[in-house]
């Protein structure tokens, strides 16, 4: 497992009763989340067909969602082997996707709408827009990227997608790019040509890989991993839901170390 993360850039976990213990709990919740008229205010997008939710999920430092399980230590255990110390957890994402994905995001641009129908709306999380031209900063380092589907999905279902490998283009760009400036200071760094040139790297020379999941499974992604959400192809159905832990390193330099 381990050298296979370190070289894809992810793994899949599970299927597990555990796991599914946990996805049974947090489900309603996620779901009365998505129905929330303040919170569909804010992140309900793309014209009714996303909505991002993020830190929305109303679970504890555990994982724990209402009188549901902790995060399942098979869990809390392949962190551990595969990324280091599991820092305590924030409110999941909540991300939902409907038939009709994608639709052209509040603010985007015409060559941004094609950007994320060609590319999947391919992005490194962390990485931050800022002022009127958008430029990019590393304002929240992760230390991983966790999905735990709650619905069943098919492939054509709005799924998760990773550019497989893509954690080592980025961080050859990124050292490149920080690697002699003090941690403290990558945050105030425009990373943006770089981040740039990166990820036409990656469409080059990375595979593209569907990565739908269901209940009982969990997907783990480098917080270095390119991503983004594929279109909904399927039949009209219920949305596909994803609950994503994205914790931010307590140290910001541990981003660019392996694996």
């Amino acid at each position: 497992m381990v050298d296979g993360f370190a070289r894809r850039g992810w793994v899949r976990l599970g299927p597990d009763p555990s796991i599914a213990a946990w996805a049974k709990a947090a489900r309603p919740v996620a779901e009365a989340a998505t129905r929330d008229p303040a919170l569909r205010a804010r992140w309900l997008d793309c014209e009714g067909t996303w909505f991002v939710g993020v830190d929305v999920l109303r679970n504890d430092a555990a994982g724990r969602v209402g009188q549901g399980p902790a995060l399942p230590a098979i869990l809390r255990d392949a962190l551990a082997r595969l990324t280091g110390p599991v820092p305590p957890l924030h409110p999941a994402q909540v991300s939902a996707v409907w038939p009709g994905y994608p639709r052209p995001r509040a603010g985007d641009s015409a060559a941004a709408f094609r950007y994320r129908q060609a590319r999947d709306g391919a992005h490194l999380d962390g990485l931050l827009p800022e002022g009127a031209d958008r430029r990019r900063h590393l304002r929240e380092p992760h230390a991983f990227i966790l999905g735990l589907p709650l619905t069943d999905a098919t492939e054509d279902a709005a799924p998760l997608v990773a550019w497989e490998g893509s954690h080592e283009v980025m961080r050859r760009a990124f050292a490149a790019r920080l690697g002699r400036l003090p941690p403290r200071d990558w945050g105030e760094q425009d990373v943006t040509d770089s981040y740039k040139a990166a990820r036409a790297e990656v469409f080059e020379t990375c595979r593209r890989v569907p990565l739908p999941g269901r209940p009982g499974e969990a997907v783990l992604l480098h917080r270095l991993m390119l991503h983004g959400i594929g279109p909904w192809r399927a039949p009209d159905g219920p949305p596909r839901i994803v609950a994503y832990f994205r914790p931010l390193l307590e140290d910001p330099a541990c981003w660019l170390a392996r694996p």
